[in-house]
């Protein structure tokens, strides 16, 4: 069974509660409680407005480091609340990394809600990418799995396609065809699905989890149209952000790179799986968006 990553440290409540007595004493006593787990990150609701993110695996620790250092300077430019740190945490004795403790955001994950219900979201979250996809400075961090050529994937692509509808195949082959991102090297949120968006009251409240936040070819957060939405939000968002048609090609090549490895590592978090399934099928099926 392929399953998601396993902690490599066991982050209780007691841990975080000793890690805020040390480093945040005023913060220890709040209520705490874990909220969710999921590949890199554990999350503790603390109190009714915070929460603690502490790296489960090493892999993760710099991902929190990325956060720390530039959501500060991304958040004034964007037009839905994201996770700024207001404390930080450092390595101890007891646990090596560093954490962060966080807003916490009413509402609940879109990922509870199926992609057609997701479909109003479209706009809001369009108007988030445009804002967030400006050129990075010299500096920002680098991610080996996003943002970079599609080629840099294709043999994992490849592997996870074996046996697949020769559909996707075809799909792959389209977007790996199309010409590489030429532009500068924009800012991207890096992990485009569903669980990273909270939604209150039927509207985009906060967009969560930049540990991937990298820059290059924004077709990956583009991702989304397929890995997010329906057909009517995946036309919104592509109307909306008016990406070239060479760049739409590649986002549902990133669509089928993301979804084929949902599918292939979430046998234990079958909402997960069903993101990789859903954005697959309608890739097989042809549905590009408006205007292909």
């Amino acid at each position: 069974m392929a399953r998601t990553p396993s902690a490599e440290l066991d982050v209780g409540a007691d841990v975080v509660r000793r890690l805020l007595a040390d480093q945040h004493p005023d913060l220890a006593e709040l209520p705490l409680g874990a909220a969710a787990s999921g590949w890199d990150n554990l999350v503790h609701r603390l109190g009714d407005r915070l929460a603690v993110r502490t790296p489960r695996r090493q892999a993760a620790a710099a991902l929190v480091r990325h956060e720390q250092r530039w959501l500060p300077g991304l958040a004034p430019g964007l037009p839905v609340r994201v996770p700024v740190p207001v404390r930080t945490g450092t390595p101890t004795t007891y646990y090596p990394w560093h954490w962060s403790v966080v807003p916490w955001f009413p509402g609940v994950s879109a990922l509870t809600l199926p992609p057609e219900r997701r479909d109003v979201l479209a706009p809001a979250f369009a108007d988030f990418l445009l804002a967030l996809h400006r050129p990075a400075p010299p500096g920002a961090p680098h991610n080996p799995v996003r943002g970079v050529p599609l080629g840099n994937r294709d043999d994992v692509v490849r592997e996870r396609l074996a046996g697949a509808d020769a559909r996707l195949v075809a799909v792959w082959d389209r977007a790996l065809a199309a010409p590489a991102w030429d532009g500068p090297a924009l800012w991207l949120h890096g992990d485009p699905h569903p669980a990273n968006l909270v939604v209150d009251g039927g509207r985009l409240a906060a967009v969560v989890d930049f540990g991937d936040l990298t820059a290059g070819d924004p077709a990956t957060d583009l991702a989304a149209a397929w890995l997010v939405f329906g057909k009517a939000g995946r036309q919104v968002l592509r109307s909306r952000v008016g990406p070239s048609p060479d760049t739409w090609v590649r986002a549902a090549g990133w669509a089928l790179a993301i979804g084929s490895a949902l599918v292939t590592t979430s046998d234990d978090a079958p909402a997960m799986r069903g993101v990789g399934d859903a954005a697959l099928a309608a890739l097989a099926h042809g549905d590009r968006g408006a205007g292909t």
